[in-house]
Order: C-alpha cells, then structure tokens, then sequence
C-alpha cells in the first residue's frame, strides 16, 4: 500500500475565523525543517515557546501541536496543554514531558499515543513532508471544562465555542526512506 495522497487542506483555515496574535520560539521557526528534539526518534521534547499580543479579554491559554498530513481521515494530535492561566506567557523547552513541568493549573491531555505530553514528529519513512502546527489559543473562561483523559478532538470541539484568537506556528519534517 503506498501513502500517494493529496496534501491535507490547513486545518486552521477550516474553522471560524478569530483573531490573531503572536508565538514565537527559540526552538524551530516557522517554515522551516523541526531539529531533531522536537522528533519522536531523536529528542521527542516539545519545543519552547513565546506567545504576546493576544486579546485583552482571554483568561487562559490551551497550546495544541497538530499533524494534518498523518495517513489518517482526522491527523494525528502530538501535544495538547489546557488552562494555562492568562499570567503565563510561554512554556520552556521540554514542558511537554509531564503535568509537572507545566504552571499550577495546567495539565496535558491525551495525545493520539494515548500519553499525557508531547510526542515528536514521526511521520512514515517516503511520505511527503509533514506540518507540524504549533498553535497557542488564547481563551475567553479561566478553564476548559475538561480533564486529563479528553482526547485533543473534545478539547478541539470546546475550543470552537471559546477561542478568542490563535498564534500559530508551523514547521515540517519528513522522514528518508
């Protein structure tokens, strides 16, 4: 079975327009290849990140990273935090390894591992290069009404009725082979 296929649309522009802000990182940059840390086989340890600009009236913060060049109808979910509070303004390299990494009141939720942080890139060897959308969405409620065993496509469907605005930041990888 080869994985020829047509390249997934931008998920992002699929939803609701909402405003926009700024994220930026110290570990990849837009458009660009992710470093082997932020790749399953070589690091798998979420990226550092920075985030300014968003709405006066957002209350907390959800950061998702999502593939949607997986081989799958719906791509594949690597990270997903929820009710970062409204203070905390960027995440440190390798906040996805564990509920304690993150501020008080933040927690992860299940990514399509089925693990509670960030898995890194690790998309079929030959396939087409695959984005990685890194998005901070700045929320109008404190918190999600969701726990640590919500898949990201429940915290997704909340996300639609509370997102504010999006920062997004999107690198690529793909695997020889």
């Amino acid at each position: 079975m080869g994985l020829d296929r047509p390249v997934a649309p931008d998920p992002y522009r699929l939803l609701p327009e909402v405003g926009s802000f700024t994220v930026t990182s110290s570990d990849i940059r837009h458009g660009e290849t992710l470093p082997d840390a932020q790749v399953a086989a070589h690091g798998d340890t979420s990226p550092q990140l920075s985030w300014r600009g968003f709405p006066e009236a957002t209350r907390s913060f959800v950061v998702t990273c999502f593939d949607p060049d997986a081989p799958t109808p719906s791509g594949f979910w690597h990270w997903g935090v929820v009710n970062l509070p409204v203070d905390v303004t960027d995440l440190p390299t390798g906040a996805g390894a564990s509920d304690d990494t993150l501020p008080a009141g933040a927690f992860h939720v299940r990514n399509d591992l089925g693990g509670h942080g960030f898995t890194g890139a690790a998309p079929p060897p030959g396939d087409h290069p695959h984005r990685y959308y890194f998005v901070v969405h700045a929320v109008d409620v404190p918190r999600l009404e969701v726990d640590g065993e919500a898949s990201l496509a429940v915290v997704s469907f909340n996300l639609a009725f509370h997102t504010l605005a999006r920062a997004e930041l999107t690198a690529t990888y793909a695997t020889s082979g």
